[in-house]
């Protein structure tokens, strides 16, 4: 029979079906997805409770080898969320630069803080030899 499909003399109409293997990739891409969206996210160790200043603008952070150094708006310093004196402070700098020598330092302060208190974990941390220092503040939304 020419132009037949072979199939035969049964002429009926084709039943639809699902198909499982694309319905599976679909599931893995969003999976995966959501993995690398996750994974992303920033996640601060500065101390709960502080208010960050706006900025404009701004870059992603890898928080693998980063210390965050908080500055609350009392004047206090924290560690990675561990509150310490100045003394203390300066210890932990010189152990950190040793063990990390490409350690990155983050500051993590409360927009109502006095500009000297963060001037003065800037200014110890780079007498301590660290070449890579932040400031970390939240993203003003466009507009306002």
């Amino acid at each position: 029979m020419a132009g037949s499909s072979g199939g035969g003399s049964s002429g009926g109409k084709k039943k639809a079906r699902i198909e499982i293997i694309p319905l599976i990739d679909v599931i893995f891409f969003l999976l995966a997805t959501f993995v690398l969206f996750t994974l992303s996210l920033n996640k601060t160790n500065g101390v709960p409770g502080i208010n960050q200043p706006f900025a404009e603008t701004g870059e992603q952070r890898d928080p693998n080898g980063t210390v965050t150094i908080s500055v609350t708006e009392s004047g206090t310093i924290a560690w990675n969320k561990d509150f310490i004196s100045l003394a203390e402070f300066i210890d932990r700098l010189k152990a950190f630069k040793t063990s990390d020598p490409d350690g990155r330092i983050l500051i993590n302060g409360d927009e109502g803080a006095l500009f000297n208190a963060a001037l003065y974990v800037f200014d110890e941390a780079r007498k301590t030899g660290f070449q890579k220092i932040f400031i970390e503040t939240k993203v003003r939304q466009a507009g306002k």
